[in-house]
């Protein structure tokens, strides 16, 4: 029997952006696999409203005594309270809380703050920096998503090596295709004739200027481009961006922040996902893209790489005209098209949240005895 408290607090962030899906996703599967006798409780700094944080099966959301902000700045410190009535405590992002004598377990998603730092505010380096430093102090197992940030981590913090595990994402069951799909796709505006695909946090580390820069080009493909996500740092501003290039407004299409269900039909209809992104620790719309059977354009950032496993056309990063030209011949070759979408549906057929969670159900176990 063993009493997990996971820390759901990246789900009601302003940006949830990646790391509030896989908080979700892992909670939502350690509940769902937890062994005979086992529990799992959310907790979250305290809010006036905590519906976006609960999740099916887990307990809570738990609140905490002190708001986000204070929350984070006690912590910051190795200081304030911890979620209490549990024998091991996951954070799934760098929020840890402290030790407090329970096997504690945090998920350090990238190595970006070491690596690209030119991507992330100087505030963002520091503080990521800050609390991976706590991490490799306090935490009883580092989990990776990849193989990739493993290394990287082991080399800017060596600290930590014989402390890593490796432990895989997975595809959401929410985005299967709904009924209404033609409903919400001319809801949505998607384009009839096919699109390429954006499907990452607006921000500079996602690269978004270099697919624009490879669609604004004499030898670019001939699609529009479909872009989803919120805003996030860095005033990354496509409309300006492609207005300063001399790309057509009509196309470009941002949609946002989307629902599952939307995004599940912005999927199914798209031609081909781009992800030109200049640092990635895993990559999770790559492998929900080949669960969909979307063909994938990324970029050589070794996580990605590692993640596809041959199942999509890799292209140098930052090169734009690279990026064009792979994106015109997987849009326009049939028997490449089929290829790829075979093999994505066969690789992402590797990597499912149950086996995540069972994976970390194992790892508690080891913890407690």
């Amino acid at each position: 029997m063993t009493r997990l408290a996971i820390l759901v607090e990246q789900c009601l962030a302003p940006v949830p952006g990646g790391t509030g899906r896989y908080s979700r996703e892992l909670a939502a599967a350690l509940a769902a696999t937890a062994p005979p006798g086992s529990d799992v409780t959310g907790w979250v700094a305290r809010h006036p409203d905590t519906a976006a944080a609960r999740i099916p099966g887990v307990s809570g959301p738990r609140s905490l005594p002190l708001a986000r902000r204070p929350l984070v700045l006690a912590w910051q410190r190795g200081l304030g309270p911890a979620p209490r009535d549990a024998d091991v405590v996951h954070a799934p992002t760098l929020l840890l809380p402290p030790r407090r004598g329970r096997a504690l377990v945090v998920t350090v998603h990238d190595t970006v703050p070491w690596t690209h730092p030119e991507t992330l505010t100087p505030r963002g380096v520091a503080w990521h920096r800050q609390m991976a430093g706590r991490a490799a102090r306090s935490a009883d197992r580092i989990v990776v998503p990849t193989r990739a940030v493993a290394e990287q981590l082991a080399e800017v913090l060596p600290a930590v090596a014989d402390r890593l595990v490796v432990v895989g994402e997975g595809v959401s069951g929410d985005l299967a295709v709904p009924a209404d799909a033609e409903r919400r796709a001319r809801r949505l505006g998607l384009p009839a004739g096919g699109y390429l695909l954006s499907l990452a946090t607006l921000e500079p580390r996602k690269g978004l200027d270099v697919l624009l820069a490879a669609l604004a080009g004499p030898d670019g493909p001939d699609l529009p481009l479909v872009v989803v996500g919120q805003p996030g740092w860095g005033g990354v501003d496509p409309r300006a961006e492609a207005t300063r290039i001399g790309l057509p407004a009509t196309r470009l299409l941002l949609l946002g922040r989307v629902s599952d269900a939307d995004l599940a039909v912005v999927l199914a209809r798209a031609t081909t996902l781009a992800v030109p992104s200049r640092a990635e620790g895993f990559g999770l719309p790559v492998l929900e893209a080949m669960a969909a059977g979307v063909p994938v354009v990324s970029s050589d950032v070794p996580a990605l790489v590692e993640v596809a496993a041959g199942a999509t056309v890799v292209v140098p990063g930052g090169d734009s005209a690279a990026l064009a030209a792979a994106l015109v011949r997987v849009s326009g070759d049939g028997a490449l098209r089929a290829a790829l979408i075979d093999r994505g549906r066969r690789r992402a057929a590797d990597f499912t949240w149950t086996g995540a969670a069972a994976a970390l159900w194992c790892l508690y176990g080891e913890l407690v005895g």
